[in-house]
């Protein structure tokens, strides 16, 4: 087994509005550090020192992504895709580790599919 902790469908769905909202947190935190290095970078490129504030608030948003991410790993959950919200939760089906797949537009945990299969190979959950 490649994963020490395995989902069921239901632990995967309680984990759902955590997983939204700390997807949402993540990707504000990125869009913060996208606009600082999009600033700092041609100063940077021109020998300028920087620090003060603008530092200081690019390096709490890499605090904050460097937070929320650890979230992601403890829980052995997977992002497959930030901006897209794709997600895979590991779990056991027909006594095969597989992953439970999902995507922050979906309401539910429907699709599963084999870990080297990825996306592409996604199959529809049984009830």
């Amino acid at each position: 087994m490649q994963f020490k902790k395995h989902y069921t469908r239901d632990e995967a769905r309680a984990l759902l509005p955590k997983v939204r909202q700390w997807l949402a947190d993540l990707n504000r935190a990125r869009q913060r550090a996208a606009r600082h290095d999009e600033r700092a970078g041609p100063r940077l490129v021109a020998g300028e020192d920087l620090g003060g504030p603008a530092v200081h608030e690019w390096l709490q948003s890499l605090a904050t992504m460097r937070k929320l991410l650890l979230r992601f790993h403890r829980r052995e959950i997977q992002i497959k895709d930030l901006a897209r919200g794709l997600i895979d939760f590991p779990a056991i089906i027909g006594g095969r580790e597989v992953f439970l797949c999902w995507e922050q537009d979906e309401e539910d945990i429907e699709y599963w599919h084999d870990l080297d299969t990825g996306y592409a190979g996604r199959e529809k959950l049984k009830e």
